[in-house]
């Protein structure tokens, strides 16, 4: 190969000319020693020229201007010939370019492919881009909420939308932290609705803890916002304990003029006191009208149970049997619009304020419960551990909770039916004084 003196190039003292023989590759390669004027009055040629650095950096001067800070390297484990781009001047210095050159260097040090780390950065930031909490919060109520009750999964999926989604709905959850859950949170507090706020704290806690499960985020910043919210007051539901004032709700109820399904419900969840979303949700396919017991999943514990039937209580399924024992989905209260669903979650609520019941002072739903759980102790004597297995409530039990699901249960079939007997003689107004100790 013939060589000849050219013109300089960069200020290094001697310019490289090529023969004809390399004058047609792509790219021209111009010796020299890059400093900051070097690169500031670097001047376009034909063709893209190199005017190299020390450590395998260059900047490459492009036919239109450009002028790109570029670094060649061998990819560890292949030893490929790869390039790789440290920034366009005047946006990113030289000093800036020789920098990024020297981190590089220490990738490949550590057998790390530079180039390889930055695609994968761009697209793990691309993906928390596109990991936004609303995303990660549908997905969330979508995969891991199936298991709770319709009502359950609503109102989570309403108090997002409604408190939570207008603020960090967009944010990447990664990168949401202490201070911005907590401007929500506050939000909600600030409007009186602390146990919303409350709530709406450990619901952000359930998505950005699904979030890690998933890898799509590092750390849960809602444990040290422990205590920064007011403290909820608890309250109790509305119940009655004053057998008289329970007789007159129970004449109040034989009295309801709606519908026929509203009507046996109402009348039915005093005689099993069962949570009143299990009520709704009881199936045909689970009720044994001979044997006289229902069995079902308990909501709250997710255990099997079984509630023992009184006289009085499979009267009324028995006479409800033939208006929705036939109809598609199988459900002993089916909804008014369709028997797909079951009946509303409001509707024996409403029931009561119908029949002038306050719900918020006098009795909910819910509060037979309680009504139940006191009367079956200081009136009728029962063992308050019979009480709770029938309440479904979790009891410590070292036989476990599968053994729980029949656990006094001859004991419970006799409580089921004092207690019944006992609100038909509460119903009629009579001065109950039982003389025999129950189980």
């Amino acid at each position: 190969m013939s060589l000849k003196f050219g013109g300089i190039v960069g200020g290094s003292g001697l310019g490289l000319a090529v023969s004809p023989a390399t004058a047609d590759t792509k790219q021209t390669r111009c010796k020299a020693t890059l400093t900051p004027s070097a690169v500031a009055n670097a001047k376009p040629q034909a063709k893209p020229c190199k005017l190299r650095d020390e450590r395998g950096m260059y900047l490459l001067v492009q036919p239109t201007g450009a002028r790109l800070f570029r670094m060649d390297y061998r990819r560890p484990g292949t030893g490929k010939r790869n390039t790789l781009a440290l920034g366009v001047f005047p946006d990113v210095s030289l000093k800036q370019a020789r920098e990024r050159r020297d981190q590089a260097r220490k990738l490949l040090a550590d057998g790390i492919d530079p180039g390889e780390k930055r695609q994968a950065d761009k697209a793990a930031k691309r993906q928390a881009a596109a990991d936004t909490f609303e995303r990660i919060a549908r997905e969330f109520i979508e995969r891991r909420l199936t298991e709770k009750s319709a009502v359950h999964r609503s109102n989570v999926q309403r108090r997002l939308e409604r408190d939570v989604f207008p603020y960090l709905g967009t944010r990447p959850v990664a990168a949401i932290a202490a201070p911005e859950i907590l401007d929500v949170v506050r939000k909600l507090e600030a409007r009186g609705a602390v146990e919303s706020a409350h709530r709406a704290l450990g619901n952000i806690g359930q998505v950005i803890r699904y979030a890690i499960a998933t890898r799509r985020a590092t750390f849960d910043p809602t444990p040290s916002l422990r205590g920064s919210l007011r403290p909820v007051n608890p309250r109790n539901m509305p119940a009655p304990t004053d057998p008289v004032a329970v007789g007159a709700i129970l004449r109040a109820l034989e009295a309801f003029q709606g519908g026929p399904v509203v009507q046996a419900a109402v009348n039915l969840l005093p005689l099993v006191f069962c949570r009143p979303g299990e009520l709704r949700a009881m199936k045909w396919a689970d009720v044994d009208l001979d044997a006289a017991q229902w069995s079902y999943t308990v909501s709250k514990t997710k255990t099997a149970h079984v509630v023992p039937l009184s006289e009085q209580a499979i009267g009324i399924l028995r006479e409800l049997h033939p208006l929705t024992g036939h109809l598609p989905g199988g459900y002993v209260f089916p909804g008014g619009r369709s028997s797909l669903r079951p009946l509303s979650n409001a509707a024996i609520n409403a029931a009561l304020r119908r029949l002038g019941i306050d719900t918020k002072t006098e009795l909910t739903g819910h509060g037979w419960r309680a009504v139940a759980r006191t009367l079956l102790h200081e009136r009728l004597h029962y063992d308050p551990h019979v009480i709770e297995h029938q309440l479904a409530h979790a009891v410590p039990d070292a036989l476990g909770t599968s053994y729980n699901r029949t656990k006094f249960l001859p004991e419970r079939r006799k409580m089921m039916q004092a207690w019944a007997d006992y609100l038909d003689a509460l119903r009629k107004g009579a001065d109950v004084v039982p003389i025999k100790r129950g189980a």
